[in-house]
């Protein structure tokens, strides 16, 4: 590359800000974009939903790269989250940060507001206010909510959430859309599909599961194991993000307001899928995670909890159509990678 006189200049690496950065998705992607050269300012308020010994032994794997810079806030600070976007010249922001968990917002539900909603609106302030050419953000399959048409499809109609994480998720989309339609910020959300991994959450079935079965603890089966999930292993997940944030979301041309696509519009909004098109019975999945470890688990079979689906199954066209990138890690390999990660990370 060139300036105007000729003369070779170097371009600055691309400045994004990645909210959640301790948590699990946050942690992989913060670690892909420093590896590409990125510099990543990551954010997380490190709360104790669930261990945050975990969070800190992410974080300190990141802090070892000269391109990443820690701040530790709360999305729900107005103030502060003003003073970080018009310090930080962001190029782009990935919003990864949320209350999450179906069954906790049954418990907690202040807690969904704060983050999900009040912190998102933060977020958006951020972007408009300070030039940032592309938010994206997390979405959930959990948007689904009463659907059964499967696979789920971006260009479903998703207004019956059944929790009200699900709620938050929905009301993130629409808010974006306005942000969108009212200011031309380019905004796509990203709905993703039972993620799993190294580095996990604890309170996911994949590490609960593991955890239980090597302590010799029964483990909770509910409505009865006859739930499918579209498991989606964490650097699927992550190349999905990544592919999607560096193509910046554009107005559909041929978006009809008589008949309007719930998955793109007339604004610079885009709503895709990342799932691995590709459900897993629950059974399965235990089965696997006991030909791994060489154990079998004890089973707790119990009845479907308020707030969950039986199944979920993820549509990918418009993510392979739009930046040719299909999910395709197997549930084997990636229990396999999950396993050996967690043997290593508590010495079992």
């Amino acid at each position: 590359m060139t300036d105007s006189a000729g003369s070779p200049t170097t371009a600055r690496p691309c400045r994004i800000l990645v909210t959640g950065a301790a948590g699990f998705i946050g942690y992989h992607l913060s670690r892909y974009l420093l590896a590409r050269g990125d510099e990543v300012v990551g954010l997380d308020n490190l709360n104790d939903y669930y261990d945050v010994s975990l969070k800190h032994a992410r974080l300190a794997q990141l802090k070892n790269d000269g391109n990443f810079r820690f701040v530790e806030m709360d999305l729900a600070d107005r103030e502060g989250m003003a003073r970080l976007f018009a310090e930080g010249a962001f190029d782009k922001v990935v919003n990864l940060a949320a209350q999450a968990g179906v069954r906790y917002s049954l418990k907690n539900p202040h807690a969904y507001i704060d983050s999900n909603l009040v912190g998102f609106t933060n977020i958006l302030e951020g972007c408009r206010h300070n030039g940032v050419k592309h938010l994206t953000y997390a979405s959930s399959s959990s948007v689904y909510g009463a659907n059964t048409r499967m696979p789920f499809s971006v260009h479903h109609n998703v207004d019956h959430p059944v929790s009200l994480y699900a709620a938050t998720k929905k009301a993130n989309e629409l808010m974006a859309h306005t942000y969108a339609h009212l200011y031309g910020l380019p905004c796509t959300g990203l709905r993703f599909f039972t993620v799993y991994g190294p580095w996990g959450r604890p309170d996911m079935a994949m590490f609960l599961f593991t955890d239980a079965i090597l302590n010799g603890r029964p483990i909770d089966v509910f409505n009865y194991g006859k739930m499918r999930r579209d498991f989606t292993y964490i650097d699927d997940i992550v190349e999905g993000v990544v592919r999607v944030s560096d193509n910046v979301a554009s107005a559909n041309a041929a978006w009809n307001s008589d008949a309007p696509d719930p998955g793109t519009s007339a604004a610079p909004y885009r709503l895709y899928n990342i799932g691995n098109n590709n459900p897993v019975e629950l059974m399965h999945l235990i089965e696997t995670i006991e030909k791994k470890l060489g154990r079998t688990a004890e089973k707790n079979l119990l009845p479907i909890q308020p707030g969950d689906v039986p199944a979920t199954y993820a549509d990918v066209d418009a993510l392979v159509q739009d930046v040719g990138f299909k999910p395709a890690t197997s549930i084997e390999d990636g229990v396999g990678r999950f396993v050996d990660w967690y043997r290593d990370y508590f010495k079992v």
